[in-house]
């Protein structure tokens, strides 16, 4: 037997369970992955806030896209984007639903080496927010000698789409509380404290302009500061103020009706993120992690808004 947590009704995260399953052996192009870490986001809790629906034949419904965990079976013709996958490889599962489990049976196209250079606990959280910081970037064409905004960098999204910037060459403002401004710093960027007056913040920081932003976060601040300082609307891309982003015509990214969800840039950025990771120029900042079991605490300090980096659930 092997547990699994999901969703026993919609709402709040209070009836999240452990519960049991017995897995088979994989089938033709499969793989059976012993998870030693899961990458936790706010969508997982969204799925079952009631947000997307509440049709109850969809429960107990299992959340969860990414993990770590070493390969334990495979079934003929098991090959990943890196090539054939084979007992013992040490892995990253994404996109991988269900991925809260001790155990997961996924298609060995949804694996892809872990980096050597990250733990566990790291290699889980590289992949959901790392494939959104690729595509925001390149969503905003973000590039060498640009100066781009980003909207919450000390997030999970955030730290990716801070450290992927500065390594195109691109000069990077992000906004935070000063708490995380020393973290921002260090991967490369030049802080500045969000609320009132932040517009002349960045022009302080920024004299020459800012070419491209990313709003990270969905506040009317963080719209409202991008649409004054850029220019050009279609360097400007959100990935959580859908009915202002759609309406001011920026880029408006992610799963919503209508929004650009760049599931093929996302496919191809997994390879890319692993080689950047291996060589030491990207990592994964984690906050702090729960055991499995506690996912239901895991996702009430997500769904407080302000955590730094990622939440890891541990089997």
């Amino acid at each position: 037997m092997s547990s699994y947590v999901a969703a026993t009704a919609f709402g709040g995260p209070d009836p999240l369970s452990v519960l049991d399953e017995t897995l088979g052996a994989p089938g033709p192009g499969e793989a059976l992955v012993k998870v030693h870490a899961i990458g936790t986001n706010p969508v997982d809790y969204k799925m079952y806030s009631g947000a997307y629906g509440r049709d109850d034949a969809r429960l107990p419904m299992r959340i969860g896209s990414e993990a770590a965990g070493t390969v334990t079976a495979v079934g003929p013709e098991a090959v990943g984007p890196n090539g054939p996958i084979s007992v013992g490889d040490e892995v990253i599962a994404f996109r991988a639903p269900g991925a809260y489990a001790a155990e997961l049976l996924v298609p060995a196209h949804a694996l892809v080496p872990k980096p050597a250079t990250l733990g566990w606990n790291q290699a889980a959280g590289l992949m959901l927010t790392g494939v959104t910081a690729t595509h925001a970037l390149a969503a905003a064409a973000v590039g060498p000698g640009d100066t781009v905004l980003i909207h919450g960098g000390a997030g999970g999204v955030g730290i990716m789409a801070v450290q992927l910037a500065a390594g195109r060459g691109a000069t990077v403002v992000a906004t935070a509380s000063p708490g995380h401004h020393a973290l921002l710093a260090e991967l490369g960027a030049v802080p500045v404290a969000y609320g009132p007056g932040l517009a002349d913040r960045v022009r302080a920081a920024a004299p020459g302009g800012v070419d491209a932003a990313l709003d990270l976060v969905g506040t009317d601040e963080a719209l409202d500061v991008s649409l004054e300082l850029v220019a050009d609307r279609d360097r400007i891309a959100t990935i959580a103020g859908f009915s202002r982003g759609f309406g001011a015509g920026i880029k408006v990214l992610g799963g919503a009706p209508g929004a650009d969800n760049g599931a093929a840039l996302r496919q191809a950025a997994r390879l890319e993120l692993v080689r950047l990771a291996e060589k030491g120029t990207l990592t994964v900042h984690v906050q702090q992690t729960f055991p499995l079991a506690q996912a239901a605490a895991a996702h009430r300090l997500l769904m407080d808004g302000h955590t730094t980096g990622k939440i890891i659930l541990v089997p």
